[in-house]
């Protein structure tokens, strides 16, 4: 009869929650004009512990590694907070949509909390809002995180059409 060293058992016991995989998320569709964007993404993060963020301007992406699901879902949600919205490579964790949007015709809608660090960052935003049957005008500057909407057009449609663009807002009350 073969017998398990009480040793090796010890052992595997001891060491097994180390060996507990790393989570990686991949995040695309992200809007990731110039080397603030980036710089953004990382400071998003750079106190979250046991995660790491690789961001490729070019390709739109970052990758997520993070200790677990927890710690990844933590890095997705300050990615959100920062104005980032992305589309996940993942079935459990995603970014969520917070905006606080209400479905139905408005006239004005104000919006907080994008990313918008740079010309090219408006650009985009402009476009993605043009995009939505109704909308007149917008008040989109550089530097600038919060924005007005106006003309008539469904609320939930210019807030799709931005986290669709790679930006995350939140309806302002």
């Amino acid at each position: 009869m073969f017998r398990i060293p009480l040793a090796l058992i010890f052992s595997v016991a001891i060491f097994a929650p180390a060996a507990q995989a790393e989570t990686t998320v991949t995040l695309t569709k992200m809007h990731l004009c110039c080397g603030a964007c980036v710089k953004a993404v990382q400071a998003a993060v750079k106190d979250l512990s046991g995660v790491k963020v690789d961001v490729t301007a070019k390709e739109g992406k970052t990758v997520v590694t993070a200790d677990d699901d927890k710690a990844a879902q933590s890095a997705l949600d300050a990615i959100s907070k920062a104005g980032f919205h992305a589309k996940t490579d993942s079935e459990k964790l995603t970014m969520k949509d917070d905006s606080g949007v209400k479905a139905g015709a408005v006239k004005r809608l104000e919006l907080t909390g994008l990313h918008n660090c740079c010309g090219a960052c408006t650009k985009s935003i402009k476009e993605a809002v043009a995009t939505v049957d109704g909308v007149k005008a917008d008040t989109a500057k550089p530097k600038q995180e919060t924005m007005v909407v106006e003309g008539d057009f469904d609320a939930a449609d210019v807030v799709a059409a931005l986290m669709a663009a790679g930006f995350h807002v939140k309806v302002k009350p």
